[in-house]
Parts: structure tokens; C-alpha cells; sequence
């Protein structure tokens, strides 16, 4: 594919973003993004075969680019416990923004697909996560920042407890404050004790 293409997708995926942030997934047609984008039907199908393609390309770009801005952050001396806090703090930033965000549209897709376990990049993403989060732990343990007995358990229920903030962000609405308070909870339960 050559620069051009690449660029032209890239674009394409871009302004899919926006109509899935504004739409939902169920909702979007190639028309809607084609209109979007003004080019035409074939013009996409060259690129693209399907709604559902796209979405997940989409989702691709963005976890990509979630990690760079994270790993960008990061400074070479920095301990366990400084990761995982600017992890949690940039974790607060997302579940407080209610616009612009996909998270809708990855719900209904996923209720609507229901992608085999083992193909589903959203549980990949999760497990991913979850991994990073307990070699976190594990180092701190190890660094004697935390106190932790089951490193992959406190992972796993982190990456719940975030998950679950976002689902009641989109459906109830959430604050700062009890954003603020669950993290609090998460470094409480990992506090080496004096």
C-alpha cells in the first residue's frame, strides 16, 4: 500500500471514529461513513469491506495510540507505584469524559457479535491490561512498595472495578469524587502496612 493509501485510510478510520462516537455502533451504515468522509461507495469498499471491518480497525488505532500517549509518559526511574498511579490517573481522565468517547459503541457491538473468546480483542485487551497491572504489583511487592499475596487476583480486580466504572459512567454517571475514591480503595488494599 502505498503513502497515499495509506493516508486515505487512515483518514477513512479517523472520520469512522467520530460517526461511531456520535452514533453508536448499531446505528452506522457504510453510507454514514461514506457521507462523512465524501467519497464515494467504491472508494471505501476498497478499503474496507463492512461496518463491522472498520469498527474494528478502529479499535486497533485507538488502543495503539492509548499506548503510546501511556508509554510516552513514563519516565525511565520510575517506580511501581508511580506507574500504576499515572495509569489510574489517566484511567480517571477517561471515565470522566462522557463525549468523544467510543465506549457505547464497543458495548453494543460486542452484544451484538459476540466474538468467540478466544478471538475477542476486547477480553485480549482486558487480559493485556491486567498482565501489565500485575507485573506492576509483582515489581512493587518485590520493591517493597506493596503488600500483595495474590498479585494476579488484585490485577484482575482492578481491571473490574475500572471496567465497571465505565459501564455505570454510560449508564448512571459518575464524579470525580467517586472516581477519586476507588482509586483511593485499589492503593489502600496495596499499602504495605507499618
Amino acid at each position: 500500500m502505498g503513502e497515499k493509501s495509506i493516508q486515505k485510510k487512515k483518514y477513512i478510520l479517523e472520520t469512522a471514529r467520530k460517526v461511531f462516537v456520535e452514533k453508536g455502533y448499531k446505528k452506522v451504515t457504510m453510507k454514514d461513513i461514506v457521507e462523512a468522509c465524501d467519497i464515494s461507495r467504491g472508494g471505501l469498499y476498497l478499503y474496507f469491506e463492512s461496518t463491522a471491518q472498520i469498527f474494528m480497525e478502529v479499535l486497533k488505532m485507538e488502543s495503539q495510540e492509548d499506548d503510546d500517549v501511556f508509554g510516552d509518559r513514563i519516565s525511565p526511574d520510575a517506580s511501581a507505584s508511580d506507574i500504576l498511579l499515572l495509569f489510574l490517573k489517566e484511567q480517571k481522565k477517561e471515565l470522566l469524559r462522557k463525549n468523544n468517547t467510543l465506549t457505547q459503541a464497543i458495548y453494543e457491538y460486542y452484544f451484538e457479535n459476540r466474538p468467540a473468546k478466544k478471538d475477542n480483542p476486547l477480553k485480549k485487551q482486558f487480559d493485556m491490561a491486567a498482565k501489565v497491572i500485575e507485573k506492576l504489583i509483582e515489581d512493587g511487592v518485590r520493591d517493597g512498595e506493596f503488600y500483595c499475596e495474590d498479585c494476579e487476583g488484585a490485577a484482575r480486580n482492578i481491571m473490574f472495578v475500572l471496567e465497571g466504572l465505565k459501564i455505570f459512567n454510560q449508564t448512571v454517571g459518575i464524579t470525580p469524587d467517586m472516581v477519586d475514591r476507588e482509586i483511593l480503595f485499589i492503593l489502600q488494599t496495596l499499602s504495605v502496612e507499618e
